[in-house]
């Protein structure tokens, strides 16, 4: 199984190692800065117990899996740094509909103004966690691990990734930069004869040029990656390859797919990829493949609803 070195780490290290500081510090000025404009919070700065400490609760409204507890201690740390808090859960934890996740403590002023920043960004994070677990469970038993892919928020990729990890998923590259991911539209127009001959070059003076976490090519039929697998003259063709993109393929194809890899390059990864559902991933994971690339982990993931009571 090809692991990048970010799926090896625990959650703590990921976040520290995926997630840049600057970079989370200017989301969360942005956030600030949209929902305070230049003025702040008028209404709460308006109360009359401003000052006044009061107690509250961080409760989910409803099951799922709990992601973005770093974010939430940078956000308050930053703007809100006279507020306590402690968290109930840890970062991919279930929690049940009703169950505390964090308490707080301070004055209002200081609170109620990042409230809503705090559940936001709390909810984006477990509800990509809380779909992510969907799909996991849906594939349990099975040798398939869910993977993410780029289809992320822009600006939240890292974020989501972290997310991602959090309810049990596996990363795949993060950017363009990482992993060589070669897609039909790299290599369109090509002469018949000439697909695995292109594909071969590139991945050669990708190797030769990068550091790569994985190198991955894109079939959309199973007579393309029997032709990029067939050994060479030199017997190196299939360990130019480490995993071969299986898109759009039925759980027929990909059955004939994992029986040929078996039988003739079995040190090659198999991942399906296209239009995977909750409905449909268990079908795909019953065929053997190795992953599961799944968009809606992120892209369709729906926020988790939670709530601050005040105590």
């Amino acid at each position: 199984m090809v692991m990048t070195e970010l799926d090896r780490l625990e959650l703590p290290e990921l976040f520290s190692r995926l997630v840049r500081g600057d970079h989370l510090d200017d989301l969360l000025r942005i956030a600030v800065e949209e929902d305070h404009g230049a003025c702040g919070d008028v209404t709460t700065s308006s109360h009359p117990d401003a000052s006044r400490t009061i107690g509250a609760v961080i409760r989910s409204r409803e099951a799922g899996v709990l992601a973005g507890v770093p974010v939430l201690d940078r956000l308050l740390r930053l703007h809100a740094p006279r507020l306590s808090w402690w968290w109930e859960l840890d970062d991919g934890s279930r929690f049940d509909r009703g169950d505390v996740v964090c308490r707080l403590s301070g004055a209002r002023i200081d609170l109620l103004p990042v409230e809503r920043i705090l559940l936001n960004m709390l909810g984006r994070l477990s509800g990509v966690a809380s779909t992510t677990a969907r799909f996991v469970d849906a594939v349990d038993g099975h040798p398939a691990r869910i993977c993410d892919t780029r289809k992320t928020t822009p600006g939240y990729r890292t974020l989501e990734k972290y997310a991602v990890r959090c309810g049990g998923g596996c990363l795949h590259r993060i950017g363009l930069y990482d992993a060589f991911l070669l897609k039909d539209n790299h290599l369109g127009g090509d002469a018949p004869g000439e697909f695995a001959e292109r594909v071969h070059q590139a991945v050669r003076t990708a190797r030769a040029r990068h550091e790569l976490g994985f190198v991955e090519v894109e079939v959309d039929t199973l007579e393309q990656m029997k032709e990029l697998l067939a050994t060479g003259d030199d017997g190196s063709s299939r360990e130019l390859i480490d995993i071969i993109l299986l898109d759009n393929m039925q759980p027929d194809r990909l059955l004939e797919a994992v029986a040929w890899r078996d039988r003739n390059a079995p040190g090659v990864l198999l991942e399906a990829s296209g239009g995977v559902s909750l409905d449909s991933v268990t079908d795909i994971a019953s065929t053997g493949v190795d992953r599961i690339a799944v968009g809606a982990i992120t892209h369709s993931a729906v926020q988790v609803d939670f709530g601050m009571d005040l105590e």
